[in-house]
């Protein structure tokens, strides 16, 4: 069988009448909704199921099935269940003209304290952490303090800067005044015997 374009125009309808014939024979299969003899009758089974529980009550099974037939017989359990219902609202007579309770009266709420402006926290500087060693001192030149932080050793006279941040103030023979040049902080630290 050739397929040339003589046939194109038959073969695009028969495809296409064969799509539809597709769809109508799988409706038919599978159809969306069931019978409505089988609802009918589960909704008759469901029916004497609740009536030979008869609750003084209402169910909520009761009431669902009541919603969901369209039955147009008299049930006599259901009014029965409806019957028992009391109306138990807020006690005011809705076919009485009566005034308005009055609203409940608001809390009173204390005024907020005015604490003033906040206080800005102080952060201390951090400690100096050289070592005070040792000290030189020759006849015509400057005392000379020795420095030690971690593995690093650090001669310096006063006013010199050690390690791009500690400035040496004072050297005295006990101790030395070191300030801290990035947070303007100076500290006196005491001689130690071993760096």
């Amino acid at each position: 069988m050739k397929f040339g374009s003589e046939n194109r125009k038959q073969l695009i309808a028969a495809s296409v009448l064969g799509a539809i014939a597709l769809i109508q024979v799988v409706r038919m299969a599978w159809p969306s909704a069931p019978p409505p003899s089988s609802e009918a009758s589960a909704s008759t089974t469901l029916n004497t199921t609740t009536s030979s529980s008869t609750p003084k009550t209402p169910g909520t099974a009761t009431l669902k099935l009541a919603d969901m037939s369209l039955d147009p017989t008299l049930r006599l359990q259901l009014l029965h269940a409806v019957e028992g219902i009391t109306y138990g609202g807020s006690g005011r007579n809705i076919f009485v003209e009566q005034p308005d309770a009055p609203p409940p009266m608001p809390t009173p709420v204390a005024p907020p304290v005015d604490l003033g402006p906040p206080q800005p926290v102080i952060i201390p500087p951090p400690p100096i952490t050289l070592k005070f060693f040792g000290f030189s001192t020759k006849p015509g030149e400057p005392k000379r303090a020795f420095l030690a932080q971690g593995d690093d050793v650090f001669i310096a006279s006063e006013g010199d800067i050690v390690n791009r941040r500690y400035k040496v103030v004072h050297i005295n023979p006990s101790s030395a005044e070191i300030e801290d040049v990035l947070f303007n902080h100076s500290q006196s630290i005491p001689l130690t015997q071993t760096p």
